[in-house]
């Protein structure tokens, strides 16, 4: 028995110092609460690239932007993760173009802003800035994407820093975490930069109004297929420019009596800068008292074009407006805000002597889907044209002095004006015209001129076979306030070199131009046709 107890006594001791030993190794991560070093390790690594990738992301949207100037516009520049890549070119309002032109994880967005004034005028005073600005188009995106670029990569080391420093207050961490930063970085970049695809502006998407797509698309295609001959063309229409301003200075200055007014009647610039300086030509050298427009100043009336109409403050000359189907209130606000300027909407102002009434076109249309008087007006367009001729036929009816002249965009608008003033200057239909409105028994005679468009109807101008001119008027009113004689001032398109002027003396003031009469649009009828060697083809409308 002795033995027996001996011998597990003896087996007992044996077992209890392993056992011990087991216990505390098992009991060691309870004491310590510390998982094993391999999977602290593995956490600190996944942390790590956590906080990178957070960083990266976030340093991204905070400083992936800058401006930069291409050409006369100011354009911004915006960098964004992207799991396809691709580049998106906003051009407000008119939509935007996508564009697959590289592989990675950068997305490039390019804003078109504000369109510089006095850039775009130094590149139609010079004609060597624009073969300068064309050759130097391509670096200017160059550098600004370059500066965008490094940009982001500061904004990403420095936002993937600060971040780790409050994640884990450990400078060797928020060193290693700056490091991975700088690579995922100049990774993503040198991924962007190394599948780059210049040609993909030749296969764009488009995203906007529908009726645009044609222009823009179209427009990016033949630049990108056909470059050199489009800068060549460019720098040639600005040597052409140059060559029209000298001839119009040297134009022959008719010698009226004393006590004439002069008067500039403009229309339908469509944002062409030429036209400024041509109107500044002529408002100089045929010492005009008076400019009037007879709207269309925008092509779209957004803000970016609202500083296009900052060279009114130059002329210092009472600068009367009315608002055209392409103009929006913005841009009626921002002619009224020129020091010299007078908007009229359903109103009159006496400037230099003369009496002008005007009301704006009740439209804002800016995707052409009007045409002019006696070439296809809807009932429901007729109805709006005819309606504002009538309401500012009443406000010439109820003035205390005798409206000289009455202003309306649409030719169509003018029926319901015969009869209540001698003279009504309208725009519109890019095409010059002169007629008398069917006259009122009992009534004076009036005379309706049609003006044709001053910025050659802008890029619009472009589609047909040949440019459409640059066209204005000087009016030569007497001491009675009536028109005694005119000239029509003509200026060969883009492209062309040709000025021509017409003087025309009105041999009786108070019967107005030997004219032929042409009927308008009237209320619950067909309108009646314009002479066809008069009638502007639809494409060109305003």
């Amino acid at each position: 028995m002795d033995g027996q107890e001996n011998e597990q006594r003896s087996t007992g001791d044996e077992a209890a110092p392993a056992t011990g030993r087991a216990r505390r190794w098992a009991s060691r991560p309870r004491r310590n609460g510390r998982p094993p070093g391999w999977l602290r390790r593995l956490g600190t690594v996944l942390a790590l690239l956590v906080v990178t990738l957070a960083g990266v992301v976030g340093g991204t949207y905070a400083g992936g932007h800058v401006s930069t100037d291409i050409g006369p516009f100011r354009a911004q520049l915006n960098l964004s993760p992207s799991l396809s890549g691709g580049t998106t070119v906003d051009v407000p309002p008119l939509g935007a173009l996508l564009l697959d032109s590289h592989d990675g994880p950068a997305y490039l967005t390019v804003e078109l802003g504000a369109l510089d004034q006095r850039r775009t005028e130094a590149l139609i005073d010079d004609p060597a800035s624009i073969s300068r600005a064309s050759q130097s188009a391509v670096e200017d995106v160059r550098s600004g994407v370059m500066r965008l670029g490094l940009r982001t990569l500061a904004s990403v080391v420095l936002a993937t820093v600060l971040l780790a420093g409050l994640v884990f207050r450990d400078v060797r961490r928020m060193a290693w975490a700056g490091g991975l930063a700088l690579v995922v970085g100049a990774g993503s970049l040198g991924l962007a930069a190394a599948t780059v695809r210049p040609q993909a502006i030749e296969e764009p998407r488009y995203e906007g109004l529908l009726v645009n797509a044609p222009a823009i698309v179209g427009d990016a295609r033949r630049i990108a297929n056909d470059y050199t001959r489009y800068a060549e063309q460019l720098q040639r229409l600005v040597g052409n420019v140059s060559k029209l301003y000298t001839t119009v200075s040297s134009l022959p200055l008719v010698q009226p009596s004393p006590g004439t007014t002069r008067v500039l009647h403009v229309s339908d610039m469509h944002l062409n800068p030429t036209g400024w300086q041509l109107i500044r030509t002529v408002v100089e050298q045929f010492n005009i008292d008076v400019v009037i427009d007879t709207g269309d100043i925008t092509d779209w009336g957004s803000e970016p074009e609202a500083s296009f109409v900052g060279s009114i403050g130059l002329l210092k000359k009472p600068y009367v407006y009315i608002r055209g189907n392409h103009d929006s209130a913005k841009t009626a606000a921002a002619v009224d805000q020129q020091p010299n300027a007078i908007v009229l909407d359903n109103s009159t102002v006496t400037v230099s002597g003369l009496t002008i009434a005007g009301i704006g076109d009740p439209r804002f249309t800016p995707d052409k889907e009007t045409s002019p008087a006696g070439s296809g007006l809807t009932k429901q367009v007729a109805e709006q044209v005819i309606g504002v001729g009538e309401q500012l036929a009443t406000t010439v009816n109820k003035s205390p002095r005798k409206v000289d002249i009455a202003l309306v965009h649409d030719p169509a608008s003018a029926g319901p004006l015969s009869g209540t003033c001698p003279l009504v200057l309208a725009g519109h239909a890019h095409a010059r015209q002169v007629s008398k409105l069917p006259q009122v028994p009992g009534k004076q005679p009036t005379t309706l001129m049609v003006e044709g468009s001053t910025g050659g109807a802008g890029l619009r101008g472009l589609e047909g076979e040949k440019p459409t001119p640059l066209t204005m008027s000087v009016l030569y009113f007497d001491q009675q306030k009536l028109l005694q004689a005119y000239d029509d001032i003509t200026v060969g398109g883009t492209g062309q070199s040709q000025v021509n002027l017409e003087r025309h003396v009105i041999q009786d003031p108070k019967k107005g131009d030997q004219v032929p009469v042409t009927p308008t649009p009237t209320r619950g009828g067909s309108e009646s046709p314009v002479p066809p060697s008069s009638s502007p083809s639809p494409t060109t409308t305003g």
